[in-house]
């Protein structure tokens, strides 16, 4: 107990929880996707390939890694790829979507139309009325298709290929269509989601879908709710953490923390909560374990202070300068190096931070690598944001 009367919960308890919750500890991988994104709350979905990447780290088979990822997303409908904290495109189980949209969407969606409908009126373009219409006529006709790229919606609706000059005169000077910015909006507001992709898993392209039925939830009772889940999977966690992981503002953070009666412990870096009745001591795994994750996972990218599983003389090395992770490998709860698929597709791995390494640790993530090769096969995957040593590594 530390002054305040708080349990103090220390790097190596920390590194235990995440191995057991985030399911990377070889006893803890799960049976599907499903049981995955339950656990994690969210895979990181703007790069496509990487929530097959995620699944796959964390699937006791991996050999089923798309054809269950594939069937989940697209055939079952259990998972959903859809916008969500800090205007991202994450993938949900399909019954967290009121609670994200609730908690999360509505403040972000009014904005984006707002400016939308300032920068299409500062163009000379067409008014909310007619945007009202077009979009009405856009979502009648993928509703009718079932799921639609962008170019199909606009042969059902032409007015969708209708153009604007966005910011004239700036140095950032460009043309917008109607379509990319409008579909882009309803993704906020929640109405439409990211459907399959166009050709394999790896595709950056995709097509379009309507969204999950789900009902209006209060807002504050969605955060409470979002923020329960995340604790639940990633406590204990600092208020900037939480401040950071769901884009809320600090008021919202801690009327969520207050709303489901979170619990203060202290943590090397200062205060830390948890879910309530989570503040006893967690076991270790029972055998040491390596996992190779992808850029963007949602473990590497969970907190914002990352001290305590990632020293930060490797930041420089697997971080672009946007601040997106890029392939990590880890050992028993910390990061210690990154790795990258060569054009060949041969998997390759470089330590760099090697103490407490050994034979075991190399071994084991040798044989990581090789059974990320196993499963992914001939699709060659390169990450949508790239980092020094994934460049460095692959060519």
């Amino acid at each position: 107990m530390n002054d305040a009367g708080r349990r103090h919960i220390g790097t190596a308890e920390r590194r235990h929880r995440l191995a057991l919750r985030h399911r990377l500890a070889g006893a803890a991988r799960a049976g599907s996707p499903e049981e995955i994104a339950d656990s994690l709350v969210a895979l990181h979905g703007t790069d496509p390939a990487a929530v097959h990447l995620a699944v796959g780290a964390r699937l006791a088979d991996a050999t089923k890694t798309v054809g269950e990822t594939e069937r989940a997303l697209y055939e079952d409908g259990a998972l959903v790829r859809m916008h969500g904290m800090r205007h991202t495109v994450f993938v949900f189980p399909t019954g967290l979507t009121a609670v994200v949209h609730a908690s999360t969407g509505r403040t972000v969606a009014a904005r984006e139309r707002a400016r939308l409908l300032k920068n299409m009126a500062a163009a000379g373009a067409p008014d909310a009325a007619w945007l009202t219409d077009v979009e009405e006529s856009a979502l009648a006709a993928l509703a009718r298709r079932g799921q639609a790229t962008a170019a199909e919606l606009a042969r059902d609706e032409p007015r969708l290929k209708e153009q604007y000059l966005y910011a004239a005169g700036k140095s950032y000077e460009g043309v917008h269509t109607v379509s990319t910015q409008l579909l882009r909006v309803l993704g906020v507001e929640g109405k439409v989601v990211r459907g399959r992709p166009l050709g394999s898993w790896t595709s950056s392209q995709f097509r379009w879908a309507p969204a999950p039925d789900h009902p209006e939830l209060d807002p504050g009772e969605a955060q409470a709710e979002l923020l329960r889940r995340w604790l639940t999977a990633c406590g204990p966690a600092t208020e900037d953490d939480l401040k950071w992981w769901t884009g809320w503002r600090v008021t919202e953070v801690r009327r969520a923390l207050t709303a489901i009666g979170a619990e203060a412990v202290s943590l090397d870096e200062g205060t830390g909560y948890v879910v309530s009745g989570d503040t006893g001591p967690v076991a270790g795994p029972a055998e040491p374990w390596a996992a190779l994750l992808p850029a963007l996972d949602p473990t590497a990218m969970g907190w914002q202070q990352r001290d305590w599983y990632l020293a930060p003389e490797l930041r420089p090395m697997l971080f672009d300068r946007s601040g997106n992770v890029g392939p990590t490998v880890w050992w028993n709860g910390r990061v210690v190096g990154g790795w990258a698929q060569r054009a060949d597709g041969e998997i390759v791995w470089r330590i760099l931070d090697d103490e407490g390494l050994g034979r075991e640790a190399e071994s084991a993530i040798a044989a990581e690598a090789e059974r990320l090769a196993s499963w992914v096969g001939t699709a060659r995957i390169t990450p949508r944001f790239r980092t020094p040593l994934e460049r460095e590594l692959s060519a």
